[in-house]
């Protein structure tokens, strides 16, 4: 297994493990992880509410554009139900079935709504920070982006009694991950897509863990029913995720799931049920490790670390460098590209 690679923040890597994944000996000997991940971002969205230039106009589920220079209380009452209504009704559904799943939490969205940050935890999911506000930090200043990263781990520690072990930016820069290791904190950070098992790059302190999140299993394509209508095509398509991972397991090799929700989105009466037909789905197979963020990334530190004498060797394999980014940087921004998601 190769051990580490470069920032893929900065330098692009085509192989990764390559044609033959390692087995990641997942706990009891599991076939598949399966890791559910929540995002709980209103409060920290795009709105003159918070001093911003513009409104929200992305995943706010009407197809409402970001406005300038002027509140739009219709997608902010929208980001409202997710922190009101939604995120209870989904921590039910979680209970009910006995699964624990990692927060992403907005730090600045959920100073609006302390019982919840605290039912998470107490409830035993994870918290992971979602950053200070729902932004793209690929037009931040990297000073602004590092006093960002420090007033979330602020924010979430005193909301809920412990820091956040885990990372996600959701729309993250060139010098995001770089700012998360350096901060040291950090036991991993989930700003990645590329793969379906976790993998090391080389930091500043010594090898940082990225576990993949997804965009493409993921309530998302909920928002303005761009891709799920109804409850069934969400539990379809990820049931058939599901389906070919187990499978791949039963033949040896084991991967992770990753699941993407949104409070906003998921936690609709009218969508709720694709998510109970599919953990109803899931508990009838044997072989299942549900798992949050911090789990996966305690069994990667403890059975997958190797010396650090080896990463120049592992460094040789061919990389492609990226292009330098010449954009400017905005000190302050709450500037969006409409296609992006989280």
């Amino acid at each position: 297994m190769p051990a580490y690679g470069p920032d893929s923040m900065i330098e692009r890597d085509f192989i990764g493990y390559g044609e033959h994944m390692p087995d990641p000996k997942w706990p009891g000997g599991a076939r598949i992880a399966v890791n559910f991940n929540l995002n709980v971002e209103g409060g920290g969205e795009a709105t003159l509410a918070n001093g911003d230039p513009v409104s929200e106009g992305m995943l706010n589920d009407i197809g409402v554009d970001t406005q300038v220079g002027r509140r739009v209380p219709l997608v902010e009452s929208l980001f409202e139900y997710g922190s009101r209504r939604g995120a209870w009704r989904i921590l039910d559904v979680f209970g009910r079935f006995d699964v624990k799943m990692s927060v992403l939490g907005v730090a600045r969205g959920l100073e609006h709504n302390p019982a919840l940050a605290r039912a998470f935890v107490q409830r035993g999911h994870e918290m992971v920070s979602h950053g200070y506000r729902w932004v793209d930090y690929g037009e931040v200043e990297e000073e602004v982006e590092r006093e960002h990263l420090a007033k979330a781990v602020d924010i979430l520690e005193t909301l809920t009694g412990s820091r956040p072990l885990g990372w996600m930016t959701g729309r993250p820069g060139h010098n995001t991950r770089r700012l998360v290791m350096e901060e040291g904190g950090f036991l991993y950070d989930r700003d990645s897509l590329s793969d379906e098992l976790p993998y090391w790059v080389e930091g500043p302190y010594g090898p940082h863990l990225v576990i993949p999140y997804s965009y493409e299993t993921n309530d998302n394509r909920f928002n303005e029913n761009s891709g799920f209508s109804t409850a069934d095509h969400f539990f379809q398509y990820m049931r058939d995720a599901f389906d070919t991972l187990y499978q791949e397991g039963e033949a040896g090799s084991p991967k992770l799931l990753s699941i993407g929700l949104h409070d906003r989105l998921i936690g609709r009466p009218g969508r709720i049920q694709g998510l109970v037909r599919l953990l109803e789905h899931m508990k009838k197979h044997e072989g299942v490790w549900f798992c949050r963020g911090i789990d996966i990334a305690q069994h990667w530190h403890a059975n997958f670390k190797r010396p650090e004498q080896t990463l120049a060797q592992d460094l040789s394999r061919s990389m492609t460098p990226a292009l330098p980014d010449r954009r400017p940087r905005w000190r302050c921004s709450t500037f969006r590209h409409k296609n992006s998601i989280t």
